[in-house]
């Protein structure tokens, strides 16, 4: 399964007092990097690659470390499911990038 995800602090103080949560975002990011499952992180999602039970122990962790930047957090997820299918994470962008180009021949 992909699982793309973000996760965010709300209803807390902003220490640096610029409206930003990178903060909280990075010791989410630094959950996932430390699980060794295949990841990307981007501006507005990180996506996991992986087993149900793995995927969804890493978004918990990550969770819970965003959760001591503040009172509530806020998680959106979002999950391509496709059993016995690996390597997606980047398969899905060549497969992509491959229809960009047949198109524009």
């Amino acid at each position: 399964m992909l699982l793309a995800f973000s996760v965010a602090p709300s209803g807390g103080a902003d220490p640096a007092g610029d409206g930003g949560v990178h903060d909280a975002v990075a010791a989410a990011v630094e959950v996932v990097r430390a699980s060794g499952l295949p990841h990307r992180t981007d501006s507005m999602f990180t996506t996991i690659e992986g087993e149900w039970d793995e995927v969804f122990a890493v978004v918990k962790a990550a969770t819970e470390a965003v959760a001591a930047f503040g009172p509530r957090v806020s998680l959106v997820m979002k999950a391509d499911i496709r059993p016995g299918r690996t390597g997606e994470l980047d398969g899905k962008l060549e497969r992509l990038e491959q229809a960009i180009e047949r198109q524009d021949q």
